[in-house]
């Protein structure tokens, strides 16, 4: 399944060329259009399935990625910054649209997002997919696999167990 580009105004057509663009990573962004990320909270479960709606994505794995990053919280904020209910950084956040990352649709709808593009970045491979949402695709591309680092190999098999579970 396709989705439409992230950034159809610029020259930056992929989340990861959006964050290379990013403030302190060389240069601003180029956002989504005011207006493009859809706004209202909701319910975790609401959140989820319009992520699900919106990407292509398998709503089960998307619960379980936000469960294993916040916990369900729309408000958890990680000691190194991540934001919302799937925990992304204010740079992704921001390449990704994302104009309220506390808000539950916009934030799981932009994870959704990112996720989708890291399995296609990895052919499909979700355990591969799941490191670069963890610890950065640079870090998956790196070590030619899951990244040995214990936090990052432990939320792989946490994602991966619950997504396998899920009814």
């Amino acid at each position: 399944m396709s989705y439409a580009p992230l950034f159809p105004q610029g020259p930056i057509t992929t989340v990861a060329q959006g964050l290379a663009a990013s403030p302190g990573v060389g240069g601003p962004a180029q956002v989504a259009p005011a207006g493009a990320m859809p706004e209202g909270g909701g319910t975790f479960q609401e959140a989820i399935a319009a992520a699900a709606q919106a990407t292509g994505l398998d709503p089960r794995l998307l619960q379980a990625v936000a469960e294993q990053e916040s916990g369900g919280n729309p408000s958890a904020v990680s000691p190194a910054g991540a934001q919302g209910l799937m925990q992304l950084m204010p740079g992704t956040a921001q390449a990704l649209g994302v104009q309220d990352p506390f808000d539950p649709t916009q934030n799981a709808i932009g994870g959704a997002t990112y996720l989708k593009e890291m399995l296609q970045e990895f052919q499909g491979n979700l355990s591969l997919a799941l490191a670069a949402y963890n610890a950065g695709p640079g870090a998956v591309q790196k070590y030619g696999g899951i990244p040995p680092y214990p936090e990052t190999e432990a939320y792989v098999r946490g994602v991966l167990a619950s997504y396998q579970a899920a009814p």
